[in-house]
C-alpha cells in the first residue's frame, strides 16, 4: 500500500512517500492512510484492520459471521476529514451474512464501534467521498443494474452520528467541488450529467448527452470525471468506433454557467477511468502520473477604431 503525499508544483510520475504491509496472507480491497503517515486502515472480504507504519497491529474489527463469498461484494473504507473515525462500508447482503448491508463508524485510535446503520441496499461496494470543509462523508453504494443509492454522515459537536439517504436510487456520486459548495452525479443509465448543492442535494444544472453535441444512441456519460478546479469539471463522453473499439472524449464545463468549453486532451489516458482531476488544476492518469494543463497563450488586444 503505497501513500503520496504531493508537492503543490510537482508533475510527473509521483514517487510514494511511505510504503504499508499488510499483514501475511490479507489481500487487501482498499486502504487509507492517516495524514501524517503513521497509521493505514484497510478492508478485506472479513475484516477491517489499522495497522502502524512498522507494521504492528493497533486494533482490528472482523466482519461477522465470515463469508466464503469470493466475489461480488469489496467493503470499503474512508478516513475522517479531522482523522478521528474511520467509516467502513460492508456489503453483507452480497456476502451472504444475512440482513442489509451496514455502514459502521469507529474510533480511529481504538477501533471502538461509535456508530452502525443498517442499509437497505444489496450493493456490490462503495465509494466514499469525504467533504473537505464540514468534514461530512458521502457514501454511494453500487448496486449493480438496480441503480446507486447516495448517503451522507455527519457527526455533531456533541459527537452524536447522523445519516441521511439522498431521495434517488439512479445517481451515480462522481466527485465533490474542491470548495465544497456543490457535488457532481451521473445518470446511473448514462443519459447525464448533474451538479447538486451541498448538502441538500438540490439540482444547480443538468447536461444531457445531447448537449455535447452527440447522439444518445450512440454515446453515453461515463462514470468518471471530477472537478479540475472550484469552476470547471471534467465531464466524460464514452461509446464504441465503427470497428467496435472503446471511444471517449473529455469535456470541460463551467460549472457556474454550464457553458460547454470543448474537449481536454489527455493523451496518456488509457481509458476513459484513467483520469482523476485534483481540484487544483492538475489531474491523475496511470502510474500515478500527475499533469497540469500547458498555460493558454494571451490574446493580444485588438487594434482600435
Amino acid at each position: 500500500m503505497h501513500a503520496y503525499v504531493i508537492e503543490s508544483g510537482a508533475l510527473g510520475t509521483l514517487k510514494p512517500t511511505a510504503v504499508f504491509q499488510p499483514q501475511t496472507g490479507d489481500e487487501v480491497v482498499e486502504s487509507v492512510v492517516r495524514p501524517d503517515l503513521e497509521r493505514v486502515v484497510y478492508t478485506t472480504l472479513n475484516r477491517v484492520i489499522c495497522l502502524t507504519r512498522a507494521g504492528e497491529l493497533v486494533w482490528e474489527s472482523a466482519f461477522e459471521p465470515h463469508s466464503d463469498v469470493r466475489h461480488g461484494h469489496r467493503p470499503g473504507c474512508a478516513l475522517s476529514l479531522d482523522g478521528r473515525t474511520v467509516w467502513v462500508y460492508r456489503p453483507d447482503a452480497m456476502a451472504g451474512r444475512g440482513g442489509g448491508d451496514l455502514w459502521v463508524v469507529y474510533d480511529a485510535d481504538s477501533g471502538k464501534v461509535l456508530a452502525r446503520r443498517e442499509l437497505e441496499t444489496v450493493g456490490h461496494g462503495a465509494i466514499h467521498r469525504v467533504h473537505p470543509v464540514d468534514g461530512s462523508i458521502y457514501l454511494d453504494i453500487g448496486e449493480g443494474q438496480d441503480g446507486s443509492v447516495i448517503l451522507r454522515g455527519t457527526i455533531g459537536a456533541d459527537g452524536e452520528v447522523g445519516f441521511v439517504t439522498y431521495p434517488w436510487s439512479d445517481r451515480c456520486l462522481i466527485d465533490l467541488a474542491p470548495g465544497g459548495e456543490q457535488f457532481m452525479t451521473v445518470d446511473h443509465g448514462q443519459a447525464d450529467v448533474a451538479f447538486h448543492r451541498h448538502p441538500s442535494g438540490e439540482v444547480l444544472l443538468t447536461l444531457p448527452v445531447e448537449a455535447f453535441g452527440y447522439d444518445p444512441e450512440e454515446r453515453f456519460v461515463e462514470w468518471s470525471g471530477g472537478y479540475l478546479t472550484p469552476d470547471t469539471a471534467v465531464v466524460t463522453l464514452g461509446g464504441e468506433t465503427e470497428d467496435g473499439e472503446d471511444w471517449f472524449r473529455f469535456h470541460l464545463i463551467d460549472v457556474r454557467s454550464g457553458a460547454i468549453s470543448g474537449e481536454m486532451a489527455v493523451e496518456a489516458a488509457a481509458h476513459a477511468y484513467d483520469l482523476e482531476p485534483l481540484g487544483d488544476g492538475t489531474w491523475l492518469t496511470e502510474g500515478p502520473v500527475r499533469w497540469s494543463r500547458a498555460p493558454q497563450p494571451s490574446t493580444p488586444p485588438h487594434p482600435a477604431g
